[in-house]
């Protein structure tokens, strides 16, 4: 199992497509908190949670993205030619599905770890500020539980049309364009800039309506139900 989930981890991170990527979320990133993060978001300052998750949720399309382009490694035509070989290997084909999973998240895990260091570079180098801890809680809640749905998800769809992944990847930039309530505001960022504001106090401590923690649970509940299923016996077309 270990040097299953070793290959497909450099399978994945040591190629073009990952360091390409990692190339464009950071320049991106780097031009958010350069021109709307430093600026601080709804009256609140720049490295406070509220425009710390506003720079997250930003960069959230390009992550959900990345991460449903590593399950294509595993849903292509060569990777379904090689699953012929895999399913007459002793193993369980579970095990090699599980390594594949756990190598994606690993990918998908890096990039959120590089938008966040460069949030640390950034707010330390402009603001000399570096009480981290204080934004453990946004990043989780933005980051955590729609990039495991997002991995949950494409891997299910990938299973029954390898091609439905890639629709799939549009949604995060569709929500992003929808008037969505609070309860889902963590799904595009809008709740960053419109809580501080109701909350009515200047730079408000980081809190999250009941909605909005109930959505986010969800999201992760079903991405980890998602990763875990076991695949059926029915090949990927």
């Amino acid at each position: 199992m270990a040097k299953i989930f070793g290959y497909e981890c450099r399978r994945l991170l040591w190629n073009k497509f990952f360091l390409s990527l990692l190339a464009v979320l950071l320049f991106y990133g780097w031009q958010v908190l350069d021109w709307v993060t430093i600026l601080g978001v709804s009256h609140t300052a720049p490295f406070s949670p509220w425009s710390f998750g506003d720079y997250l949720c930003r960069l959230l399309p390009l992550m959900w993205i990345g991460a449903l382009f590593f399950l294509t490694f595993f849903t292509s035509g060569k990777a379904r030619r090689a699953a012929v070989l895999t399913d007459a290997a002793p193993a369980e084909p579970y095990r090699y599905a599980l390594a594949r999973c756990a190598a994606a998240l690993v990918g998908t895990g890096l990039l959120a770890l590089a938008c966040l260091g460069e949030a640390a570079v950034f707010y330390g180098r402009y603001f000399g500020w570096y009480r981290w801890g204080e934004l453990v809680l946004p990043a989780l809640a933005t980051l955590a539980p729609p990039l495991v749905f997002a991995l949950g998800s494409g891997w299910q769809l990938g299973r029954v049309r390898p091609w439905l992944i890639f629709p799939w990847m549009l949604l995060p930039i569709l929500l992003t364009a929808l008037p969505l309530p609070e309860s889902l505001g963590l799904l595009n960022g809008s709740i960053f800039v419109s809580r501080p504001l109701a909350l009515g106090v200047l730079d408000p401590a980081f809190s999250l309506p009941v909605g909005a923690i109930v959505t986010q649970c969800v999201l992760l509940l079903a991405g980890v139900l998602f990763l875990i299923i076991r695949p059926s016996k029915r090949k990927i077309r």
